[in-house]
């Protein structure tokens, strides 16, 4: 489980340095909390082929209500907009992480920021922050107007090549295809995908712990009446 830890510090250390995405100055600041953590339930039955992934390494994250304006229903990673009382993105995605998911920020050790990423579409310049859980604390749906789920995803799980997938949406003679990861957990199935799967999927190459999977295969993907993501 160090070898996990270790490796994601060593890429957010790298990360430090590196240049950031540059944005108009409309631009809206968010943080998103990328939180790893050893799982409090079943391990995954998958064995993941890369060495510094156990079966009992886990991923933070929540389904979206499906009642909001903002792509409601999704699976995501906790965050938000950066608020005038946060010092900086780090701030924001632990006060975010702890409104919407109800965990103790002093059991979490922040190991870096990835690059910022910019979203054209919704005018967000987001702050992948990387952390890792030192003191796991019990997490749930603190707002049921924000979150429908809160959960902790088992990493080899979303490795494993039978939970891979891409994403289509087709609209207006336009296609988008991004990366998606199925989550099986007890109280139903999750599809990850848009921001955070390209997030993921990114995360997961850079520490080389993809595995080989079939980017042919289409998941099936529902959608409210509201424009892509991505």
């Amino acid at each position: 489980m160090q070898n996990a830890r270790a490796q994601l510090a060593a890429l957010a250390q790298a990360n430090h340095a590196s240049s950031r995405a540059h944005a108009p100055g409309e631009a809206r600041p968010a943080a998103v909390l990328i939180l790893f953590g050893v799982l409090d339930r079943l391990p995954s039955e998958h064995e993941a082929q890369a060495a510094a992934v156990p079966r009992d390494l886990d991923l933070l994250l929540l389904e979206r209500a499906t009642t909001l304006r903002s792509h409601p229903g999704q699976v995501a990673f906790p965050g938000g907009r950066l608020d005038p009382r946060d010092d900086g993105p780090v701030a924001a995605a632990l006060r975010e992480a702890h409104e919407e998911t109800g965990l103790d920020p002093a059991g979490v050790e922040v190991l870096g920021t990835l690059e910022n990423i910019w979203l054209e579409y919704s005018q967000h310049l987001v702050t992948p922050v990387l952390a890792w859980w030192r003191h796991p604390s019990p997490v749930r749906v603190v707002d049921e107007r924000e979150s429908a789920a809160v959960f902790r995803a088992p990493v080899a799980d979303l490795l494993d090549p039978a939970n891979r997938g891409v994403t289509v949406i087709r609209r207006d003679g336009q296609e988008w295809r991004g990366p998606g990861f199925l989550v099986h957990g007890e109280h139903g199935d999750h599809l990850v995908w848009g921001f955070t799967g390209l997030v993921l999927e990114g995360l997961f190459d850079r520490l080389g712990w993809t595995e080989p999977w079939d980017d042919t295969r289409e998941l099936p993907l529902e959608l409210p009446d509201i424009e892509p993501e991505v």
